[in-house]
């Protein structure tokens, strides 16, 4: 077993931050992994930039509150293939596909 991270830049309040981070601890809970340590911050460059122009163009005429980018990053112990499957099951719960348009809750970016 290795100590991973899980990288995600969101578009997100306090409360979306929330929900990403409950998200990902119900996902490492039922693979039996183990969360050594998380940090939610700014990012350091422009990458998530465009997550706001999500945001926009998904919710037109909405204001986007207190919503700003945020990396928020999650260091996991497990092996390789957990945290594959961790990371896929984030990203599906995230933003789940179907066969209607839809909007994220929380515009998201897996790094």
């Amino acid at each position: 077993m290795r100590t991973r991270t899980l990288r995600f830049g969101l578009y997100a309040d306090e409360q979306g931050l929330a929900w990403v981070q409950s998200l990902v601890d119900e996902a490492v809970a039922a693979r039996s992994a183990r969360v050594v340590a998380r940090t939610a911050e700014p990012p350091a460059t422009d990458l998530f930039d465009g997550l706001a122009e999500q945001w926009a163009w998904e919710h037109p005429g909405r204001s986007s509150g207190a919503r700003r980018p945020v990396e928020l990053r999650v260091r996991v112990v497990c092996s390789l293939r957990t945290w594959r499957a961790l990371r896929k099951t984030v990203i599906r719960t995230l933003c789940p596909e179907g066969a209607a348009p839809h909007a994220c809750r929380v515009p998201w970016f897996a790094a």
